[in-house]
């Protein structure tokens, strides 16, 4: 292994939104971007359909927009936060108008908003009807790389991160654009991480292929406090036509008036919800769950609402549809609950700094209380700006004035052993069933229990142990809630302990003492009858 190479950029790891918008924002402090895709091309931040949340209507305002988040996250949300953010929305939107993004305007130059599931007016800001964040992420991508205080380094993976005396020092990375190399260690006065959420740890999702829990896994092997694990958000309209990861069928279709059926034609939201179609994510996600569970085969059926428009307004979800042998204009379009959000992450404060010195988080990596047990639509981009500029700014603060940089190169490294996908397609399998959807005490102590059986089978491949790391912290929060609330459901205990609840917080140690005895229950020989 490589000695350390030692910067004095600010290392962020991702590039997703929250990364690039740090990144920007941190000028003219120099940068260094740990991507392992080409940049803009592999995070989940490209792939959002939706847009972001913002009170841009006359009629709307940060306080509806922060009453809704608060309702929608089932009596988790720190009101504190939701109130700060959705009191920054309409400043990052014109930010972003500023950047390039090219929204979606009516003649008179207003902003055309959409309305989505739990929302109580339209106020989501879109561009050419589902590409905002494709659209977002090409005119802050294309901003980045102008940018001469920015570095980035892409085909490479962090791996771990270095402390020293309790503070984060640096960084192990990898090369991975060629398969798996060995780690050498970049060592930098602050790092951020920006890489994406978990939802790639289950079988069915709607997240790029990389994105499997691997950066807060990373922070919590390194003792990072984790926050709201258990809190993982399955997407109601994930179309459901066999490919890994799942194409997505947004929200804004049903915003637009697009309605569920089973396979009888019966619409069964009407039944589920006041709400119907419009209701919050996890209660839509569990209809939609029971009807697959139950042979109904679910559908979103776009005919009567959109017609022949969803060519023009929705062009990713006619583009995925083609594809995948679907026509809208025709047919009800198949659909199933696809792990889509991860709510948990990284423990914050209102500025981005983690429970471990010298480490901030944004994004989705991040759990910063704004999204409680049930993210409200399109409020994740939002998030990701908010607190991309407030971790810019205070490790701006936090750091001595910025001077040169030069330019980082990664030695030669040797190869590495990468995970073994059988290793990857079977924790895949067990994070499904025993911690999706639908959960209970038995299925996640046996989840538990495999986690640790494939943890044991790779115990020195850093990636897999990422995974294993975030998967266990789920699981172990999972079992630790003895309720149901948003997104979390529990069949053992299927009501929620009161209107208002609390945050989780475990380290990866108080986790691993729950998998222990879920373990040794699982494996304890039964007494004879």
């Amino acid at each position: 292994m490589a000695g350390p190479i030692e910067t004095s950029r600010v290392i962020i790891v991702g590039a997703g939104l929250a990364a690039h918008y740090a990144a920007l924002k941190l000028a003219p402090r120099p940068v260094l971007v740990i991507s392992p895709e080409p940049l803009g091309s592999g995070a989940s931040s490209a792939w959002a359909q939706g847009g972001v949340a913002a009170a841009m209507d006359p009629a709307d305002s940060a306080e509806a927009h922060a009453r809704d988040t608060l309702r929608a996250g089932a009596g988790t949300v720190d009101a504190r936060v939701a109130e700060a953010v959705t009191r920054e929305a309409r400043e990052h939107i014109l930010d972003l108008t500023g950047l390039g993004t090219p929204f979606d305007r009516t003649e008179d130059g207003a902003y055309v908003l959409s309305r989505e599931a739990a929302h109580s007016f339209a106020r989501v800001v879109r561009v050419r009807g589902d590409q905002a964040g494709a659209e977002i992420m090409r005119a802050l991508t294309a901003q980045l790389r102008e940018a001469t205080h920015v570095q980035v380094l892409e085909g490479v993976m962090a791996t771990a991160l270095e402390l020293s005396d309790g503070r984060v020092t640096g960084v192990s990375v990898a090369r991975c654009d060629a398969g798996l190399s060995e780690s050498v260690v970049l060592r930098g006065p602050a790092v951020l991480l920006a890489g994406g959420g978990s939802g790639g740890l289950y079988t069915l999702t709607t997240n790029p292929p990389r994105v499997r829990g691997q950066v807060i896994g990373m922070a919590a092997r390194a003792g990072a406090q984790i926050a709201d694990a258990e809190f993982v958000q399955f997407h109601p309209t994930a179309i459901a036509c066999g490919l890994d990861p799942a194409p997505l069928a947004t929200e804004a279709l049903r915003g637009e008036g697009a309605v569920l059926i089973n396979r009888h034609g019966a619409r069964f939201m009407l039944e589920a919800h006041p709400d119907a179609e419009l209701a919050p994510r996890d209660i839509v996600a569990r209809a939609v769950y029971a009807q697959t569970q139950a042979g109904l085969a679910p559908a979103l059926d776009t005919r009567a609402a959109l017609g022949a428009s969803i060519l023009r307004d929705f062009p990713a979800v006619a583009e995925a549809c083609q594809q995948a042998g679907i026509d809208p204009l025709t047919q009800p379009i198949p659909v199933a609950a696809a792990a889509h959000y991860h709510m948990g992450g990284v423990a914050t404060d209102a500025a981005g700094q983690s429970s471990l010195t010298g480490l901030w988080a944004c994004g989705e990596v991040a759990s910063t209380g704004l999204h409680g047990a049930n993210r409200l639509a399109s409020n994740g981009l939002l998030e990701a700006l908010v607190y991309g500029r407030r971790c810019a700014l205070a490790i701006n603060a936090t750091l001595p004035a910025p001077g040169a940089a030069q330019a980082l190169h990664l030695p030669d490294l040797g190869p590495a052993e990468p995970p073994d996908p059988a290793l990857v397609a079977a924790l895949r399998q067990a994070m499904t069933d025993g911690a999706g959807v639908i959960r209970s005490a038995g299925g996640l102590n046996r989840t538990l229990a495999e986690i640790a059986r494939i943890e044991a089978a790779q115990p020195t491949c850093a990636p897999l142990l990422n995974m294993t790391a975030t998967a266990t912290l789920i699981a172990a929060a999972a079992l630790a809630r003895r309720e149901s609330r948003g997104a979390h459901f529990r069949a053992d205990h299927p009501e929620a302990t009161g209107e208002t609840g609390t945050r989780s917080f475990l380290t990866l140690a108080e986790a691993f003492t729950l998998r222990d005895s879920a373990n040794a229950t699982t494996t304890a020989p039964k007494a004879p009858a």
